[in-house]
């Protein structure tokens, strides 16, 4: 949960957000595990329109900056070397 524009001073903008926190468990940032992440909710208040935004973002740990036959044996899938000659060609 990310909370963004909740920090007025006015007391039902303290109760909601205080609601929101309260709906889904704390996390420790430093020390959270990206992998155990799956979804994040992040909520924005509009003080002039009384409005709230609520955005859903769907959350996956991916290499980067790897080879596509690499990448696949970090995500533990079994790569297609039926066309290969060494692994060489596969990293």
């Amino acid at each position: 949960l990310v909370l963004s524009n909740f920090g007025l001073q006015h007391i039902h903008v303290k109760l909601m957000a205080s609601t929101f926190q309260n709906m889904f468990p704390s996390i420790n940032v430093q020390r959270v595990n990206l992998n155990s992440v799956k979804r994040c909710l992040l909520i924005t208040y509009d003080a002039e329109t009384q409005l709230l935004e609520l955005r859903h973002y769907s959350v996956k740990v991916v290499p980067v900056g790897v080879s596509k036959g690499l990448k696949k044996l970090l995500q533990e899938k079994f790569p297609n070397m039926s066309r290969l000659e060494d692994i060489s060609e596969l990293l």
